[in-house]
């Protein structure tokens, strides 16, 4: 996988891990419209990465991503986010390889949504998450509206969505959205999750991710029944690491997984 050249993001392949770090600290991260091509590029090019299994997403300084580039609107330059959604995550429902958020500051509007869209939410204990555009006459269009009450639920979704009030770390943990909070930067604490993750069979991963996403939209018996013609799902049950698992498992060793 390229690490660039971009002007508003890093990429830095660690490994089986890509680290996605959006570089705009003087905006708090705020996402113009050339940062989301960036974005959207970087995800196209790591969703493509065969030697690519986890992707870890954060922020420079002192933000995670304050959202949409508000001043870049109020000169004329639109609410445009690529067709992959906002930051080319929010809407990019194809893509089966997990993504952890490792939120070091302010996730605010699409930051947040960012946050969101993320399988895992590693945060700092000094984080704070917001979906406010309704203070400034907007509403949380990138899957804000959406993904939050699924992950916490109606009521107290509409408490922090019609009122855009700011959400701590620590009870955006016990409300459900966060996974786990640290003290200092996440980053570490993400890239233990990604090893984490990295042990077990990447199709094994993906089949899992494509089923269970796929599966909350649509009754548990259709669920249930249709999980087996999944893409991801087919892939993995056909795949040498299909094999590979039961064997180490029966010569007591690790298993060498290869993707394939």
């Amino acid at each position: 996988m390229q690490a660039g050249p971009y002007e508003f993001i890093t990429v830095t392949p660690e490994d089986r891990v890509t680290v996605l770090t959006i570089n705009r600290p003087t905006a708090y991260n705020a996402l113009n419209a050339a940062a989301h091509e960036e974005m959207a590029a970087a995800f196209d090019a790591f969703a493509a990465d065969d030697d690519q299994w986890v992707a870890i997403l954060t922020g420079a300084g002192r933000a995670f991503c304050a959202g949409h580039d508000l001043k870049q609107q109020a000169a004329g330059g639109g609410l445009v986010t690529p067709t992959s959604g906002f930051g080319g995550l929010t809407g990019r429902f194809d893509l089966t390889k997990p993504v952890i958020a490792a939120v070091n500051g302010a996730a605010m509007g699409g930051g947040f949504e960012l946050a969101l869209a993320c399988d895992i939410v590693v945060a700092s204990a000094a984080a704070v998450f917001a979906l406010p555009e309704p203070k400034v006459g907007l509403a949380a269009l990138a899957g804000g509206m959406q993904r939050l009450p699924r992950a916490v639920g109606l009521k107290r979704a509409m408490a922090l969505m019609l009122t855009g009030r700011r959400v701590s770390a620590r009870e955006g943990l016990d409300l459900g959205f966060v996974t786990e909070v640290v003290d200092g930067d996440p980053l570490p604490a993400a890239r233990a999750v990604a090893a984490e993750i990295l042990a077990c069979s990447p199709l094994s991963v993906r089949a899992t991710k494509e089923a269970v996403l796929r599966g909350l939209t649509v009754p548990l018996e259709q669920a249930l029944a249709e999980q087996w013609d999944y893409p991801a799902m087919r892939r993995m049950l056909a795949s040498d690491d299909a094999a590979e698992g039961p064997a180490a498992f029966a010569a007591k060793r690790a298993p060498v997984w290869t993707g394939r």
